[in-house]
């Protein structure tokens, strides 16, 4: 089991990952008018649905 300061980087660095690919998604549809691939949506969700478990982890 992962210790308090691991679990902490751990989410960080999650989040950092998740904040940089939706920043890629926002200017491709911001600035290319590019709506993003089903599977990149997919593959955020389940980032997203991995670091939830991580926060609500004992």
């Amino acid at each position: 089991m992962q210790n308090k300061e691991d679990k902490k980087e751990s989410v960080k660095m999650h989040l950092k990952d998740l904040r940089q690919n939706l920043k890629i998604m926002h200017l491709e549809v911001t600035e290319q008018l590019k709506l993003p691939e089903r599977d990149d949506v997919k593959k955020l969700m389940n980032k997203m649905d991995l670091l939830l478990k991580l926060i609500e982890s004992k």
